[in-house]
């Protein structure tokens, strides 16, 4: 009851196919992965200016 099985796994593609189309999920996976770069560099800059502003 706790796991879910193919068949529960199935029926969500199946829905998420229904809401979106098969056009539009590349389209959210590609503004998903650039968001998450974005994210990412704007972690390493923010490292960055804590390193800079220690230094001095």
């Amino acid at each position: 009851m706790g796991s879910f099985s193919i068949w529960h796994w199935m029926i969500v593609l199946v829905i998420v196919l229904l809401v979106f189309g098969r056009g539009k999920i590349p389209e959210l996976m590609g503004d998903m992965a650039k968001g998450i770069k974005s994210f990412k560099k704007g972690m390493a800059d923010d490292d960055a200016d804590d390193k800079r502003t220690v230094e001095h």
